[in-house]
């Protein structure tokens, strides 16, 4: 069988690393906020570009704290809407429906599965105030049009970097293309902790700061709280192991790319379609889609060949049932329903090896 991802066998290839790397803070029995995650913020705003990374405990909270923090400074206020993909994860929509903010939807490009940013005038309203863009799949989701558009309108560009670590545009990292960026280190991500894990960069000091007490009950200082703040700090060990699987993060990136292009160059069935390719160092293919109207009898088929896949996500969050009967019962997001629909991911990690690929290129090529 080849899994979807053996994350065993890939965890495995940092040893003694990682193991060194947790024993280390079990020795000092400092385990919360102390030097690991001091050291790992300061070499992840280096490694993304940024004056500031705020570590916390999950990626949804790094999205929550972001809109939270802009709320304190005055910038978004409960009632305010969030311009945000239709096609996405569904924290990215919890994150600001949590907050009593309006999330207003935008529909996919097809081509590339990201934004369509020629429908933002469209979906623009006077109570926008911010700009949620997500690199899916690993996928740079942000261009010149996007950042016309919300100079314009003088709208907050947040990115959701959930998948995406190690992606660049024109020289630059996301998670510093925006005013403020969201990161998970869930374990299956391209830089994953062993356990759940999320960070907050941004050049601005003031929502650092901000995010930074926030992220601690709302204290500034031991016993005073300046906000009702929430409790969402990144621990000591998933700090230091992330350290370790930093440094290697861009030699993954690089047999990510590889595996890609065999993909891309192999799969040639006229039954499967895939994204339009990305430009140079602009995906880190966190996720490889393929899409297929028989995605249940290609998965099947698949399954039957000694090859894992999953589906990201078998239900647009518009059509959640939490959503559905409350905000979007008439919604229609057709390309977002379409990817929803047909959308088949293939194994694409570091953990596997050549033959893996060729195997899984022959099997999708004889699907009939």
């Amino acid at each position: 069988m080849i899994p979807y991802f053996d994350l065993k066998k890939y965890n495995q290839s940092f040893e003694p690393g990682l193991t060194e790397a947790v024993q280390d803070v079990v020795s000092s029995g400092r385990y919360l906020l102390d030097s690991a995650v001091g050291r790992f913020e300061q070499r992840y705003a280096e490694y993304i570009g940024t004056d500031h990374a705020v570590g916390c405990a999950n990626g949804l909270d790094a999205i929550t704290l972001i809109l939270r923090g802009y709320m304190e400074l005055g910038q978004i206020k409960p009632g305010d809407s969030v311009l945000a993909p239709a096609n996405t994860f569904f924290a990215t929509i919890l994150a600001i429906t949590r907050l009593g903010l309006n999330p207003v939807l935008v529909d996919a490009d097809p081509a590339t599965g990201q934004t369509d940013c020629s429908l933002l005038e469209k979906a623009l309203t006077d109570k926008c105030r911010a700009l949620l863009t997500v690199h899916l799949y690993g996928r740079c989701s942000y261009n010149e049009q996007m950042a016309e558009f919300v100079q314009k309108h003088n709208l907050l560009l947040i990115e959701d970097n959930a998948q995406a670590h190690g992606c660049m545009y024109k020289g630059h990292s996301t998670g510093s293309l925006g005013h403020a960026a969201a990161h998970s280190f869930y374990p299956s991500k391209n830089l994953g902790a062993l356990g759940d894990g999320g960070a907050i960069t941004t050049d601005n000091a003031d929502l650092a700061n901000v995010v930074r007490s926030l992220a601690n009950y709302g204290s500034s200082a031991k016993y005073m709280f300046d906000y009702a703040g929430m409790n969402s700090r990144l621990d000591e060990i998933q700090a230091a192991v992330l350290s370790v699987k930093l440094s290697r993060l861009d030699e993954d990136t690089k047999k990510r790319r590889e595996i890609a292009d065999m993909y891309y160059s192999g799969i040639d069935n006229p039954l499967v379609t895939m994204f339009q390719k990305a430009a140079e160092g602009e995906h880190v293919y966190h996720i490889f889609p393929i899409f297929c109207a028989e995605r249940e009898r290609l998965q099947n088929f698949l399954a039957q060949q000694g090859i894992q896949t999953l589906i990201h996500y078998p239900v647009p969050p518009h059509r959640q049932t939490c959503y559905c009967s409350q905000k979007w019962a008439q919604v229609s997001m057709p390309v977002t329903e379409r990817i929803h629909a047909t959308e088949l991911s293939l194994p694409l990690n570091p953990a596997l090896d050549r033959s893996d690929i060729s195997k899984i290129i022959s099997a999708i090529n004889s699907f009939k």
